[in-house]
């Protein structure tokens, strides 16, 4: 009887069970980053800012805001977000007013822009001629 087919069957059984084993482990690991980022956003921004502080410099002493642009259709109406896309971060130092637009899969930053946080904007008043 010749054992040769058997072999060769157990031998792909052992690399499916080590591949499978080893697709398990790198999802696993996966699912554990993703979760921790869930469960602590300020380890998501850290991140980011990590990856920004690379590419500029960054004010110190304030904890700025990130957000995610969702529909960049709709804010692109404003000079700032011209070429903003969905999935892109807007950070914001109010204390700074510095607002920057950074691509994370590009790593690259997109704007930078002066922000005007908190003072109401200025209006003309209509002003009429006196005869």
């Amino acid at each position: 009887m010749d054992k040769r087919p058997v072999i060769v069957a157990f031998i792909i059984l052992i690399f499916l069970a080590i591949g499978g084993s080893g697709a398990g482990i790198y999802y696993y690991s996966e699912y554990q980053k993703l979760a921790q980022r869930f469960n602590n956003p300020q380890v998501e921004v850290k991140d980011i800012l990590a990856k920004v502080g690379k590419l500029m410099e960054l004010p110190e002493g304030e904890e700025p805001t990130v957000a995610t642009v969702q529909d960049a259709e709709q804010i692109r109406s404003q000079p700032f977000f011209a070429k903003a896309q969905n999935g892109q971060r807007v950070i914001l130092y109010t204390n700074a007013r510095i607002a920057i637009l950074f691509d994370e899969k590009a790593n690259k930053i997109i704007n930078v822009g002066a922000v005007n946080v908190g003072t109401p904007s200025a209006t003309i008043p209509e002003v009429t001629p006196e005869p």
